[in-house]
């Protein structure tokens, strides 16, 4: 799947929503680790499973289980959303490693374990872009 490709699903609720459903690929997901800076550990954590298991959907190419596909998803969705906001990459992931007080001191790239956390930094993502700071 190309990068534009993906771009228009991340777009797409409905798409987003089957795609969720029927497990991505590891080919996918590897597209949407590399295009990110987080480190397999980080993935790890976010999806609470072991890198150990994410090693064996590689092996296997097999397809991740629904409710990691769409943490994997949100995660996609969340980062280009951040891209567009802060115009690149390396601001987007300056503003997610630092602490940011607007989320209590906390840095948004430790949210992402959580949809809870997720949403959060969407909304954040949304105040910023409309200039709202509270």
């Amino acid at each position: 799947m190309s990068t534009a490709k993906l771009n228009l699903i991340l777009e797409d609720t409905v798409e987003l929503l089957k795609l969720g459903r029927s497990g991505i690929q590891f080919s996918l997901f590897e597209k949407i680790m590399n295009s990110s800076s987080y480190t397999l550990k980080q993935w790890s954590n976010f999806l609470h499973i072991t890198e150990r298991t994410i090693q064996r959907y590689k092996k296997e190419q097999k397809r991740f289980e629904p409710i990691h596909s769409e943490r994997i998803l949100e995660i996609a969705k969340l980062n280009k959303k951040g891209r567009d906001v802060f115009g690149s990459v390396q601001n987007f992931e300056i503003w997610m490693n630092s602490n940011i007080i607007a989320l209590g001191g906390i840095m948004p790239s430790e949210l992402l374990d959580s949809s809870f956390g997720i949403d959060l930094i969407s909304d954040e993502l949304g105040r910023i872009e409309h200039g709202v700071f509270a």
